[in-house]
């Protein structure tokens, strides 16, 4: 199950006390104070994992707490640190501080083992020995450790791929994505079926490949949610190229290509500024004889009204499939 959106609370560990203690040693009768400082509480930390791609862990583990410190100890023994309590995150997840009616952003996770102390640990308090000085010989107090940190969070997950695939649905995004890489998302022949999104590594040669999502289709009116909404939309925006998917069975390739555009703009006012790629998707499935008018139109109406290219291709038969792939893969890197 793909989960990219979650609420979690988290609680770092209270600091320990200080202690208060005089030195009861045999043959020191009046023994100076030695009492030792508390340890500090846990924080709770968050940590980059690129192996994992959902927030589902934290669907139902709901609150995350850390330890709290020890106490110190007579003969100047600082109490233990309590231990760190960690929150793996996915690559591309936001984390809000929504405590109390905020809605502040925190930091993302744009790494591999990268750390974000999400709830820092109290300190932990002085022991007596701490306040002795030339006029104050035995005190008899010490410091109470400090609390630790709570905050509610929103954890939000966008996908980081080099390619987000585009288009309506059944467009041909899903069995694309399957025969140019490992993925194995859900393919069958009615609208909708990606109801999540999938990854997939896309390999040039040995040495060379990219990362392709294909995000649940779009429809106009996305962007106020009317279909899937905005629930897939943020996929996009982290993905450097975009790669539009339009139908070759559409009464109207081009209005496709510009609802798309516009769907893309009224979301995100530079999403569909984004270098792009457009394909003309599941040609085999027009009428030989009608195939070699229907493309040349259509490319000559992208040209002509839009001053873009479009490429046809199919998945079933593989026409065009490399040549797609090696200029996905160009674009990327002069992006």
């Amino acid at each position: 199950m793909f989960i990219d959106y979650a609420r979690i609370t988290v609680q770092s560990g209270k600091g320990g006390n200080g202690c208060i203690s005089f030195c009861r040693e045999k043959f020191v009768p009046k023994g100076g104070p030695d009492g030792g400082d508390g340890g500090s509480g846990g924080d709770v930390i968050a940590i980059g994992n690129e192996n994992i791609n959902t927030l589902l862990n934290y669907r139902y583990s709901k609150i995350v707490k850390a330890e709290k410190g020890k106490n110190g100890e007579g003969n100047n023994r600082t109490g233990a640190s309590g231990n760190d309590s960690f929150v793996e995150l996915p690559l591309g997840t936001i984390i809000y501080d929504i405590t109390v009616g905020k809605h502040e952003k925190i930091d993302e996770i744009v790494e591999h083992d990268q750390k974000i102390i999400l709830a820092k640990g109290g300190n932990g308090g002085r022991g007596n020995s701490k306040f002795k000085s030339s006029t104050h010989q035995a005190p008899h107090y010490a410091k109470q450790g400090g609390d630790g940190e709570y905050r509610e969070l929103e954890l939000e997950l966008k996908l980081m791929a080099d390619v987000g695939l585009v288009g309506f649905p059944n467009a041909g995004k899903s069995t694309f994505l399957s025969i140019v890489s490992e993925a194995r998302p859900k393919v069958a022949d009615y609208e909708f079926t990606t109801l999540e999104p999938s990854l997939g590594v896309v390999r040039i040669n040995e040495y060379q490949s990219f990362v392709m999502a294909d995000i649940p289709g779009i429809i106009e009116g996305a962007h106020d949610g009317k279909g899937l909404g905005i629930q897939f939309l943020r996929h996009i925006q982290r993905t450097k190229i975009l790669f539009f998917m339009i139908d070759a069975n559409s009464t109207n390739i081009l209005e496709d290509y510009n609802v798309l555009k516009r769907e893309l703009h009224l979301y995100d006012k530079y999403l569909d500024k984004k270098q792009h790629l457009i394909a003309l998707s599941k040609i085999d499935s027009i009428n030989a004889e009608k195939r070699i008018e229907l493309i040349k139109n259509v490319q000559k109406d992208f040209l002509r009204q839009i001053n873009e290219e479009i490429i046809p291709f199919s998945s079933f038969t593989g026409e065009n499939v490399n040549k797609l792939k090696n200029r996905l893969y160009e674009l990327i890197k002069n992006t």
